[in-house]
């Protein structure tokens, strides 16, 4: 690969930021400035909270181009370039290879249901024709894919570039086994925000975050201070996050964050069908959750 990444850290799952129905690159520019000001680890555009399913071939590689450029190489990019069709995958992952990005999320096929096989085979063939360190993202929830750890320590005797593995089965005994199973070989980062701590706690090594695209510096510390060895104060940190972090879940994720990025002045009040923005309800638990936090008056 052509340069070491750093997994000990908190990565922000960027969220796609639209106006009137177009991409908004200005906003981009924003979110990306306050992702680098608050310190954070990595950016990870395209993701399931950048709305992935719905954006085009076209707008997807304008985005990474956009967070690539504004960047600057002062914090990493990670693209999501997955997929539940292989070919599709592999095309969009050689794209941003081609754009310049650090790496690649791969998350597990959705609907089409593979078997263990199958999500083996889906991960070598990305692999294989590419070069980009691979982060594979397991969310069974919401892909009714579940990469089971014998298929990760699978993948990982056939696959050097699986670097890390986005763990969101919302189980800390899973993490727990990968680590058992595959040591350092591959870095866990926590695919919840709320469970982070108990991640690092099992051998994981940081968080791909939603909480952290409004409040970076916030996420950044717990596992900062986590891996200085300040157990305390991570814990303190990190408990006092939960209620936001519960926050952005009221409805659908990215709803709520986005919410909260448009009442901090970072992101139009814009989200694609079949999502629809927030209630007015749910608008006021984030800005009630901005408040407490201290991040909005």
């Amino acid at each position: 690969m052509a340069k070491a990444l750093r997994f000990d850290g908190a990565f922000t799952a960027l969220i796609t930021p639209f106006r009137e129905g177009s991409l908004d690159l200005d906003a981009v520019d924003r979110l990306v400035d306050a992702q680098i000001q608050g310190g954070i680890t990595g950016i990870v555009p395209c993701g399931t909270t950048g709305e992935s399913p719905v954006l085009d071939a076209d707008e997807s590689r304008a985005l990474i181009a956009r967070v690539i450029a504004r960047a600057q190489g002062r914090t990493q990019v990670i693209a999501g370039t997955g997929s539940n069709d292989t070919r599709h995958a592999i095309k969009a992952t050689q794209a941003a290879q081609a754009l310049g990005v650090d790496a690649a999320m791969i998350v597990m096929p959705y609907y089409n249901r593979p078997t263990q096989s199958g999500l083996i085979a889906h991960v070598r063939a990305i692999h294989d024709a590419t070069d980009l360190p691979l982060v594979l993202y397991n969310v069974p929830s919401r892909t009714a894919s579940d990469l089971s750890v014998e298929s990760l320590v699978e993948i990982t005797h056939h696959c050097p570039r699986v670097v890390a593995v986005k763990e969101a089965t919302g189980n800390v005994v899973r993490t727990q086994a990968i680590v058992a199973a595959l040591g350092d070989r591959v870095a866990v980062l926590s695919g919840d925000d709320a469970l982070t701590l108990g991640i690092l706690a099992c051998g994981g090594r940081g968080v791909i975050s939603v909480t952290s695209n409004i409040a970076p510096a916030k996420v950044q510390s717990v596992v900062d201070l986590f891996h200085r060895g300040e157990l305390s104060r991570a814990r303190s940190e990190h408990l006092a996050l939960l209620p936001l972090h519960e926050t952005m879940f009221v409805e659908s994720n990215p709803g709520p964050v986005k919410a909260a990025a448009h009442l901090l002045g970072l992101s139009p009040a814009e989200i694609r069908l079949p999502l629809v923005w927030p209630t007015d309800a749910s608008v006021e638990k984030v800005r009630a959750a901005l408040q407490q936090q201290g991040l909005l008056r």
